[in-house]
């Protein structure tokens, strides 16, 4: 099953609306094929796995990250693949939670006649694949991870603004390769006015072929038409609101960059309309970068599912310095979004905080 997951890794960043999966084939103590989630349309894990295996399929064991499909899609059921290719049993990490599935898959193979056993040690990291995935079957919305780089102190940039480079270069590259597994990186518009970023995936310095689409969160069109966001390869989404100037609208359309009309709330974007218009396109795993006012104004309206918070052992200090969440903040501690499932782990001499936002009910 390690191997599987393994595996599985190859297919993110380029399979929504469906989970990035892994599958491995063994028959007589050796793996006889594998195959990971192809792009919407094209072959699922289990299928890429069998045809890699061939006649040799038949009696041998499959190894999945996540419950095969049972329904009508893109593609026929995974279920049905397995049946005509005869295998002999079925080991997976995790149920797929999504209520397409959701134990589904599982009871259509027992019924069948094949054994299926969950194999629990694997399930965590099966179901951090799919989580996006799972999210947007049930809700309509992405999956929304806020990226911090902070001081000890919490701090995201001195009084003056610089900002370059709060973390070290082992830092920047896991940010590089986390960006390369994402459908999106979101950035608000002061972060494009601020420091120009480019928002593509060079884990190693070295750019992806594939590159998330990268999303400015814009409410009047502000973005430089010389803005390096624009001219990076790959896809530019400019989120505006309904009051966005129409000549500045039609220059970044003609620029290349898809703009995309989301209803306003008070001076700025709509956020869950916009997020519901990003998840219609495909973008359901989305990896916010910044700034403070754009990711606190997500945490304010419940949005943020998991935080990767990048922490460097230096102090910053000062009333003005720049905050790494800005918004409205929480007004008791009881209040504040708490993390649950936290995994720590050193990335150079920085430290990175890892965990999922524990939301009220």
């Amino acid at each position: 099953m390690a191997r599987a997951i393994q595996v599985a890794r190859r297919a993110q960043g380029a399979t929504s609306p469906n989970p990035p999966v892994g599958a491995v084939l063994v028959k007589d103590g050796r793996i006889i094929g594998e195959g990971y989630t192809q792009p919407p349309g094209q072959a699922h894990a289990e299928v890429a796995a069998i045809r890699a295996a061939g006649a040799a399929a038949r009696g041998a064991i499959l190894y999945v990250t996540l419950e095969p499909c049972p329904h009508y899609g893109r593609t026929p059921p995974c279920t049905d693949a397995i049946l005509a290719a005869g295998l002999a049993q079925v080991r997976m990490a995790a149920l797929d939670g999504s209520p397409q599935v959701n134990g589904r898959g599982r009871a259509a193979l027992e019924a069948a006649g094949v054994p299926v056993l969950l194999e629990e040690r694997h399930r965590e990291a099966a179901l951090e694949l799919a989580e996006a995935h799972v999210k947007y079957a049930r809700t309509g919305l992405p999956f929304v991870t806020v990226k911090l780089a902070v001081s000890l102190d919490g701090k995201a940039g001195t009084r003056s603004g610089d900002s370059q480079w709060i973390t070290g270069s082992r830092a920047r590259d896991h940010g590089h390769r986390v960006r390369a597994a994402v459908d999106g990186v979101v950035v608000g518009i002061n972060t494009v006015l601020a420091d120009d970023p480019q928002l593509t995936a060079r884990p190693g310095g070295r750019p992806r072929r594939r590159q998330p689409t990268r999303v400015v969160v814009d409410s009047q069109a502000r973005t430089p038409l010389q803005a390096r966001v624009l001219a990076a390869p790959g896809r530019c989404v400019i989120a505006v609101g309904a009051v966005a100037d129409p000549v500045r609208v039609a220059r970044l359309e003609a620029s290349g960059a898809t703009v995309l009309r989301c209803p306003d709330e008070g001076p700025r974007v709509n956020l869950r309309a916009m997020l519901e218009q990003l998840a219609q396109r495909g973008l359901i795993n989305l990896l916010v970068e910044g700034g403070g006012t754009l990711a606190g104004a997500l945490f304010d309206l419940g949005l943020v599912d998991k935080v990767l918070a990048f922490i460097a052992p230096l102090v910053i200090g000062g009333r003005e310095a720049v905050p790494s969440v800005a918004g409205q903040g929480a007004h008791r501690l009881a209040e504040a979004h708490r993390l649950e499932r936290v995994r720590v782990q050193r990335v150079g001499p920085d430290l990175l905080v890892k965990g999922y936002v524990a939301h009220q009910a």
